[in-house]
């Protein structure tokens, strides 16, 4: 049974022979191996291509922003993952990046969507009329606006304002970066209230404006949680907490179905 597309059976990443390996048109180990940091390689990866100086800047301050914020739902599955299987470093991993969507750790993804539909919608528009027009219809359907807004961060999100801090004396301020100001200055009288450009809206305006594609906005995200995940999973095997975790959860959960029926004695 033939599924999707067959007729495109080519890779342009990486290939390998008997006496080299090749990743993107370089020979890896007279060109890549102790000559380029892992910034630059993944660059190169994804994008084909080295990153020039801003983007190297970005995507070293993104990696950092965004790698680790504490006991975060991906944490705790990893964790309490590990803490079941002890010897499945990798499943635990996997395990806390598997949940990465439109809520947690993904939502950068769903917010740099929101952005590059609003840019392209405004491009022969008003910019604030047409971001103020879809967040009254998401007011109304009660979607989130993604980007916006931080549980514990209610007064900003400090890992955005300084992301774009840095953009703005770097010189970074195009479509993106005007849209996402445009939408937080619109969302008192579109929304009803204001709320802070998040640490998921940052990354997405910083990344689209140095040419990342869309569709390679998580990467970032999976690239850094990863590191995060990591030592989280070290620390658990020094100074483990997965079951206190688990039993906490249980502790903290009442059950409210049905009850078995007694038995006679």
């Amino acid at each position: 049974m033939r599924i999707g597309k067959q007729d495109a059976p080519f890779t342009a990443v990486s290939t390998s022979d008997a006496t080299s390996i090749t990743v993107r048109g370089r020979d890896l180990c007279n060109e890549l191996i102790g000559k380029i940091d892992f910034t630059d390689y993944f660059f190169l990866l994804l994008m084909g291509r080295e990153p020039d100086e801003n983007q190297r800047f970005f995507v070293n301050a993104l990696l950092v922003a965004i790698a680790e914020h504490g006991l975060v739902p991906s944490v705790q599955a990893a964790r309490m993952t590990l803490a079941a299987a002890p010897e499945a470093l990798q499943g635990a991993v996997a395990a806390g990046l598997l949940g990465s969507g439109s809520v947690v750790l993904g939502s950068a993804e769903t917010a740099g969507y929101f952005l590059d539909s609003l840019v392209t919608a405004s491009k022969d528009g008003d910019a604030a009329a047409i971001a103020a027009q879809r967040i009254r219809g998401m007011r109304a359907t009660k979607t989130a606006i993604p980007g916006f807004g931080h549980p514990q961060h209610a007064g900003g999100d400090p890992r955005a304002n300084v992301l774009l801090a840095l953009a703005k004396a770097r010189g970074l301020d195009g479509p993106y970066i005007k849209m996402l100001h445009t939408i937080a200055d619109v969302l008192p009288e579109a929304l009803g209230r204001p709320l802070p450009i998040n640490i998921n809206g940052a990354i997405p305006a910083i990344l689209l404006e140095i040419g990342f594609p869309v569709t390679a906005l998580k990467s970032i995200s999976i690239l850094a949680r990863t590191a995060g995940l990591l030592a989280h999973l070290q620390e658990e095997t020094e100074r483990p907490i997965g079951f206190i975790m688990s039993n906490a959860a249980a502790e903290a959960i009442t059950y409210d179905g049905q009850r078995a029926a007694a038995q006679p004695a």
